[in-house]
């Protein structure tokens, strides 16, 4: 039976993320900024949690672990060990785990912080990458650099398309809004915009989305994208520059 997977908003836009296995039983949680709506969700289904996966060490992605943890294991990144909560399991790039029954790779996606870390599943077909690969967009860089970014993108761009992008933030409106001002006559983009216009208008998450959706529109993605490189002026240039900019205007936004 494949996995069951439930995406559960905390804090202000912050999302965190519940796999169950309906044989086994194991159910693991991906990130915990509140423990509130998460225990909501796991006393309504009558889950006890097996795992908790941590994708990096900023307090809206673990400020909920101490009143959910119990007898849980804690897996995180080695190299992020001496800020994160206390592991059970420090993990790194290339690292197989077993989790809720299947396979999870460790992909390192340092960027929006050094030793960021995503977990893949590719029985499931799920990518949980927080705050580096996001729905039509990237996470602010605040310890990595763009070439350290850029590389996580060209990481996580090499999985299959079909893959959902289990992102830790509702942040598609702003982000495809920024979008269409780098393409404004795109129209993969524009419809894009639409349709996360009419989901959040209904009460819709925009969260998980497909990689094939980002690979099409989310710029981060296409910083070696000749059409988007020419729409930024910068025909030619390195895709490192190119990311540079546009990360750069973001953060102007």
């Amino acid at each position: 039976m494949p996995l069951e997977l439930v995406t559960i908003p905390c804090l202000d836009d912050n999302y965190a993320f519940l796999i169950h296995n309906p044989q086994t039983g194991d159910t693991a949680l991906i990130d915990a900024p509140e423990a509130a709506p998460i225990q909501a969700v796991l006393d309504a289904r009558g889950w006890q949690l097996t795992d908790i996966l941590l994708t990096h060490h900023h307090w809206d992605h673990v400020d909920g672990l101490p009143a959910l943890r119990g007898s849980a294991r804690v897996i995180g990144a080695s190299a992020d060990a001496h800020r994160l909560p206390d592991l059970d399991l420090a993990v790194a790039e290339g690292d197989e785990i077993s989790a809720c029954g299947e396979n999870v790779r460790i992909i390192d996606v340092s960027g929006h912080t050094l030793g960021h870390i995503a977990f893949y599943l590719p029985h499931a077909g799920f990518a949980f990458t927080a705050d580096s690969l996001m729905n039509m967009g990237c996470g602010r860089l605040f310890e990595g650099t763009p070439a350290q970014m850029w590389d996580t993108m060209q990481k996580l761009r090499k999985l299959p398309p079909e893959t959902l992008v289990c992102s830790g933030h509702e942040y598609a409106a702003s982000n495809v809004a920024f979008a269409l001002t780098l393409e404004p006559d795109n129209t993969q983009v524009i419809l894009r915009a639409e349709a996360i216009k009419a989901a959040r208008n209904n009460g819709v998450f925009t969260v998980p989305s497909t990689l094939s959706e980002e690979l099409s529109t989310n710029p981060y993605l296409r910083a070696d994208d000749p059409a988007l490189a020419a729409a930024l002026g910068m025909t030619g240039a390195d895709p490192v520059a190119v990311f540079t900019e546009i990360r750069a205007r973001k953060d102007r936004f």
